[in-house]
């Protein structure tokens, strides 16, 4: 099912690739203190469900979601994880099938002018366009966005704090993913006031 609904307002979002849970916890209260209300933890990882498990019993406010998804069984082990919406760098139709049989809210993800129009007419207005900087960027969004105004992206790939103002000047574009302003070294290191201060330069960029 399209998630439009389920991420409205969200205009940035967290897309995080996390192999400690302690680590992760840490990471999601202060997105969460800085004003994110939604992570993407992308499964690049074999720690990334019991993240997302842990995640989401301790901060059931947030609103989580399980990305790179690219096989049903993943669907079902998201959804027992407690997704509560899935992303894909694109699709398949096993995959939309398996999707809408567990009423789970889905970005799918298209590159071309029929990918939209396939998804378009399974009902998906929220589409990925990834890697977005290597697909053409803002510009590549702005000619897509002319022939299909239904269309709402998410672009994410190659985004960051000097690029992600021409995004979210088009209409068309709803929120853009990234994790430009998470650093690893102070992740890893335990500087919170770092990670804290480039968060909040995200999120204020991204919301003024």
């Amino acid at each position: 099912m399209d998630a439009t609904e389920c991420l409205a307002g969200i205009r940035l979002m967290p897309v995080l690739a996390l192999r400690d849970e302690a680590v992760a916890l840490r990471l999601a209260h202060i997105l969460r203190d800085v004003g994110f209300r939604a992570l993407e933890i992308t499964l690049r990882t074999p720690q990334a469900l019991s993240i997302l498990e842990r995640l989401a019993r301790a901060l059931p406010e947030l609103i989580l979601g399980a990305g790179s998804l690219r096989s049903p069984a993943q669907i079902t082990e998201a959804k027992d994880a407690g997704a509560q919406f899935l992303v894909a760098p694109g699709y398949t139709e096993t995959l939309l099938a398996a999707v809408n049989a567990e009423r789970l809210p889905f970005v799918p993800g298209a590159a071309t002018g029929s990918e939209m129009l396939r998804l378009l007419e399974a009902g998906y207005r929220l589409q990925k366009f990834f890697p977005a900087e290597t697909l053409g960027g803002a510009p590549a969004l702005r000619s897509f966005s002319a022939p299909l105004p239904e269309v709402r992206f998410f672009p994410t790939g190659g985004i960051n704090s000097e690029r992600l103002p021409a995004y979210l000047s088009l209409e068309a574009v709803a929120m853009v993913g990234g994790s430009w302003f998470v650093s690893d070294e102070a992740l890893q290191g335990g500087d919170d006031e770092a990670i804290g201060a480039a968060a909040t330069e995200a999120w204020s960029l991204a919301h003024g």
